[in-house]
């Protein structure tokens, strides 16, 4: 066994692999960029080596630099975890040569099944299920079209090294299979350095579901299950679970086999995945093949009680797999939520900065929460958006979504947006609840956007109880502070009316009655429009996060008190649904009633930016006509490009921001005359 590896990559997946190789009594060597100076994974490593400037490709991608890390500290081994240079056959080959073992598949390995052309013609061969399309590289977009049309709309254009979402798009007519491809070569040259794409028949109605497998140097391949990744946004994931709500034991039968198959095929060694895509009638066909730990091995390891990340080191350092097909278990349901830095109700842009407040839910058997930052950490704009991933393990579906839930009202995340109150929602909505979705789920039901009103709270009246029962708390601290006048003494009625916050100014009045206030347990009554909650709690001021029991039932939410535009409100976030309301006396309210509404000033006429980023093209310049839809600058984030166009025809009357340029969230870039 290894006496220390080197963990060749950063945040979650590096801290994830650190904690296994602790556990074995491995000394681990992180490396490090510029941006991740103070990152946790430097932190949890026995060692850490500096590799370069923020961007990837000055650090995380220099082959030369991590090996060279590997020889300094004499790291006998490399896990690559995820992403960056995982999958990447010469980095994988360079390691061997240089005596040093790959956490991973061989390179020639990797190599087969990296390339998307070849691992469908490998596929074909080992009699795996494959969908029809044209498995050459395209040369221009002419012939994408052609192809396209002979296959027979929809189809699906893909950069033959693309992963992770990126290279990929969907045609259904020429215009989109022409603009498409053009899309699919520059991302994938920019992001890949390999321009090659192909174009394969898009299944509707279809899931994704994945095979994971595991493979030995003695020619053992097992499948542990599968994997239920349907519910993804732009490609890419959001929620996984295992097993899959839809398949049959049959199906899983076959698809597990077809995956053995095309591992031995290329004398798989590791642990791998074999993606297939799933038709409405169960019919699956190879989608690829990735060469290395995924993102969402957690649920597969809940249901197993397997840790895929020792099997990786100890199939790498020469050992037999200690278990066989038929040793596989398949106890319970597990969901993973991953938790990202960006806006859901800004279209889910990017949203980089620093991490104010990070208190996950508490770790327990069922709920696990792997991360590669912490409290006053950046998270910033040169990598990928996740922050964490939560893992809940259930006895069946229905209680892994409830445990889900609970622990999403308990995850606290300030100072950036995250993508909770998506989340939230979709483990509310009907269909997901059901197991009735597919890969166009998210597509289909929050085609236009997320709002604040596509998280329906099943009893609203709770979130302003919620706010009154913090307000009186806080009251009880400012009755009780000494000094006080004598006979002038601060005292607290019982009465109030919660004035629900409306951005348009159209506020919602509710009296609200707080009454049996015990300010050593924590018990009151709070009555919202003759409804009746008992509430008893712990909660002190300043905690973001409230705990305790309602008419009985234990519940968690969030509380803020003070917003930036309102000191006096007070924002309870529960199940994915926000209020802002301030809790007034009833004269108080009355005033407050009188108040005239100051809308926000109109910046129709500036292009703004719509998350923080880096400004890397300025497209229009003063004086110049620019009509509606037209390009107007491109803004860099988290290795995604935005592009931002015109909203409506004009001059441009000056350019505000620079090419290079930071910019932060709603900065002007260009103003219109």
């Amino acid at each position: 066994m290894f006496e220390k590896i080197l963990i060749a990559n950063r945040g979650e997946i590096a801290c994830r692999v650190i904690r296994t190789a602790r556990k074995m009594g491995i000394m681990t060597v992180a490396v490090y960029s510029d941006a991740d100076r103070d990152a946790r994974h430097v932190e949890l490593a026995d060692e850490a080596v500096h590799i370069g400037a923020a961007p990837s490709r000055e650090s995380y991608l220099r082959m030369d630099r991590i090996i060279e890390a590997c020889k300094q500290t004499g790291a006998q081994a490399v896990h690559p975890g995820y992403g960056f240079l995982s999958e990447n056959e010469e980095f994988a080959k360079k390691v061997e040569e240089e005596g040093i073992t790959f956490i991973g598949p061989k390179h020639y390995s990797i190599a087969a099944m990296g390339d998307k052309i070849a691992s469908k013609k490998l596929a074909k061969q080992a009699n795996v299920n494959t969908i029809p399309g044209w498995n050459d590289a395209i040369e221009s977009a002419d012939q994408a079209v052609k192809i396209a049309k002979d296959i027979g709309y929809p189809v699906m254009i893909k950069a033959s090294a693309g992963g992770g979402g990126k290279g990929l798009r969907v045609a259904f007519n020429d215009k989109e299979a022409r603009e498409g491809f053009d899309s699919c070569r520059n991302e994938a040259r920019n992001s890949f350095g390999d321009d090659r794409v192909f174009i394969e028949k898009f299944v509707e109605e279809p899931r994704h579901i994945e095979i994971q497998v595991l493979g030995d140097s003695h020619g053992n391949v097992i499948y542990l299950n599968e994997r239920e990744c349907s519910i993804q946004r732009r490609h890419q994931k959001v929620i996984e679970e295992a097993p899959s709500p839809f398949i049959s034991d049959k199906t899983r039968k076959a698809m597990g086999e077809q995956a053995v198959a095309l591992a031995k095929a290329v004398k798989y060694e590791s642990a791998g995945t074999v993606e297939f895509v799933v038709g409405k009638d169960e019919s699956f066909y190879f989608l690829e093949m990735n060469t290395r730990l995924q993102v969402e091995h957690p649920v597969t390891e809940y249901i197993t009680g397997l840790d895929l990340v020792e099997l990786m080191i100890r199939v790498a350092a020469g050992q037999e797999l200690p278990l066989t097909q038929a040793g596989v278990k398949k106890d319970g349901w597990a969901i993973e939520c991953r938790i990202n830095a960006e806006d859901p109700f800004r279209n889910f842009l990017p949203s980089t900065g620093r991490l104010v407040r990070f208190q996950p839910p508490k770790a327990t058997d069922d709920v696990r929460i792997d991360t590669g930052v912490q409290e006053g950490g950046e998270i910033p704009m040169f990598y990928d958006s996740m922050i964490a991933k939560l893992i809940v393990h259930g006895k069946d579906r229905d209680e892994a979504i409830a445990k889900m839930r609970e622990a999403l009202n308990a995850f606290v995340i300030r100072g950036i947006s995250s993508n909770i109150p998506f989340q939230a929602a979709l483990l509310a909505h009907p269909k997901f609840v059901a197991g009735d979705f597919n890969t166009g789920f998210i597509a289909e039901n929050y085609g236009k956007g997320f709002h604040p009103e596509d998280v329906p709270h099943a009893d609203p009246d709770f979130l302003v109880a919620i706010a009154a029962y913090v307000n009186r708390r806080s009251l009880q601290r400012a009755a009780g502070i000494s000094g006080q006048l004598h006979g002038h003494e601060f005292t607290v009625g019982e009465d109030f009316v919660a004035v629900v916050l409306d951005a348009e100014g159209d506020h919602k009045r509710i009296p609200v009655k707080v009454s049996d206030f015990q300010a050593v347990t924590g018990s009151s009554v709070v009555d919202v429009g003759g409804k009746r909650y008992e509430m008893c709690s712990n909660w002190h001021l300043g905690a973001a996060r409230i705990r305790g029991t309602v008419n009985g039932k234990p519940f968690t939410a969030q509380v803020e008190r003070g917003l930036p535009k309102n000191p006096m409100a007070i924002r309870v976030g529960h199940n994915g649904t926000r209020l802002d309301a301030m809790v007034l006396a009833p004269r108080a309210a009355d005033l407050h009633a009188l108040m005239p509404h100051k809308p926000p000033p109109d910046m129709s006429r500036y292009v703004l930016s719509p998350m923080p980023g880096l400004l890397v093209d300025v497209a229009v310049q003063p004086g110049q006509k620019v009509q509606a839809g037209e390009r107007v600058a491109v803004i860099e984030a988290m290795k995604m490009e935005n592009v931002l166009f015109a909203a409506a025809d004009g001059v441009v009357a000056k350019v505000l921001a620079g090419k290079g340029e930071s910019l932060v969230v709603d900065q002007p870039i260009v103003e219109f005359e």
